[in-house]
């Protein structure tokens, strides 16, 4: 039986057994093996809507996971296991499992800061406070849009804009667009360009593309019976893979290259009207999209040990040295599919694990 999500209104200074910090694809992970553990918990959400964060990415972007391996723990993604899911269906299933498990969740709620109490935590957000035993902070990576500083040199009349704020070709003035960036949204957004306009495309770190099928199959298939995806990155074999570079699926700069995107090295420079590359090549486009990643913020989290010196979490594969404090979704925090939808409940199992030999919580009176 489909049961409706619990998207709850919480009374100011409420006390949980656990808080969870999240409700993406690792906070609804966690939910759902703490539901099973029959834990009081409580999952708190900036966003307005499960899904949010799917909902407003750029309008073609596809899952490079065929549909078999994109669900979380308890329930399949459903359709066509060989097809590769929009965002919008990764968006609607998220919020489908939500309501599915009936999450308690708790939107347009932003923490702001994570204190300890006691033997506990206190977790202050921007309308009320919480009081927790246990919390586990599942925001995953991509907090902040990151933009170099030598975009400030670039004139106001070239339009500009983080992947993050991209949508369609049809925000940007006609004419070449440079795209920064060659991961993975920066080669999928430099090929969906190039049908309408020229491109070039510049890419300031080693990364290595492979094809979203090989001989037939998904690619992920074959990661997964060769071991390569569940490889702790501490193992030989994750070491390996996990010091390759940057993994870009289904869309390689060869292929991009071949349909006429013009290819260059990184950034080096920029004035008002010219970008220079550090080859010393050059380009004046009409409009740049910055594919260059996100900076993580964990500044809310006022613990001591949490946090390195870099703003970095201190964790084991999760498990803080805080007791009581857990991280979840991390771009390898145990494997190569840590952050990823399909594969983040590994980690979630394992912390359930943790919080389950954790003693029951009994609120003060």
């Amino acid at each position: 039986m489909t049961t409706i999500s619990a998207h709850i209104d919480q009374p100011a200074d409420a006390v949980v057994e656990v808080l969870v910090i999240g409700a993406g694809q690792s906070g609804l992970a966690i939910g759902q093996q703490l539901q099973q553990q029959g834990r009081t918990f409580l999952i708190v959400d900036a966003g307005g809507e499960v899904g949010h964060v799917w909902r407003s990415r750029w309008d073609s972007l596809t899952l490079f996971t065929a549909a078999r391996y994109s669900g979380l723990p308890g329930l399949p993604f459903p359709g066509d296991p060989d097809s590769y899911p929009t965002k919008d269906a990764a968006a609607q299933y998220l919020r489908d499992y939500a309501d599915t498990f009936g999450l308690p969740i708790r939107h347009n709620t932003r923490v702001t800061r994570v204190t300890r109490d006691g033997a506990g935590f206190t977790v202050h957000t921007d309308g009320e406070t919480f009081r927790a035993a246990l919390v586990v902070v599942a925001t995953g990576p991509f907090q902040n849009p990151v933009i170099p500083s030598v975009a400030e040199a670039i004139g106001p009349h070239i339009p500009q804009l983080h992947s993050s704020a991209y949508r369609n070709p049809d925000q940007l003035p006609d004419g070449p667009v440079l795209v920064v960036g060659a991961a993975n949204s920066g080669a999928q957004i430099a090929a969906e360009l190039r049908r309408s306009r020229p491109v070039a495309l510049s890419g300031g770190s080693a990364t290595r593309s492979l094809p979203q099928r090989v001989l037939g199959r998904d690619l992920f298939w074959w990661l997964t019976r060769t071991g390569l995806i569940s490889a702790s990155g501490q193992s030989r074999l994750g070491r390996r893979f996990k010091d390759s570079g940057e993994l870009v699926i289904g869309t390689s700069t060869k292929q991009l290259a071949r349909t006429g995107v013009t290819m260059h090295p990184r950034v080096a420079a920029a004035d008002t009207t010219t970008v220079t590359f550090a080859d010393g090549t050059t380009t004046s486009p009409a409009a740049i999209v910055w594919a260059t990643g996100y900076r993580s913020d964990y500044s809310f989290i006022d613990v001591t040990g949490a946090i390195d010196a870099d703003g970095a979490p201190v964790h084991r594969r999760g498990v803080s040295p805080v007791p009581g404090l857990y991280f979840l979704g991390l771009p390898w925090q145990h494997t190569r599919g840590s952050a990823l939808l399909g594969f983040v409940g590994d980690d979630a199992a394992h912390l359930d694990e943790h919080i389950a030999a954790s003693p029951a919580f009994v609120p003060a009176r």
